[in-house]
């Protein structure tokens, strides 16, 4: 399955394993190099996938594992 993601989505997974959680500002946190708007889109490829889940909305958003 990892060879799937890229390193950036493979990171976000690593950090949902040891935090239970992760927001786009932690994702571009660990991925200092991208904008907001990347970051969004591929955590939305991770929920594509099937790997992880998005709860709540705007500011309160953030991503667990499915």
């Amino acid at each position: 399955m990892k060879r799937e993601l890229n390193l950036r989505e493979q990171k976000a997974m690593d950090y949902l394993l040891r935090h239970g959680k992760i927001t786009n500002m932690e994702y571009r946190e660990l991925n200092p190099e991208i904008k907001k708007s990347a970051a969004f889109n591929e955590l939305k490829d991770l929920v594509d996938k099937g790997l992880i889940s998005l709860n709540g909305k705007g500011r309160y958003a953030h991503y667990v594992l499915s």
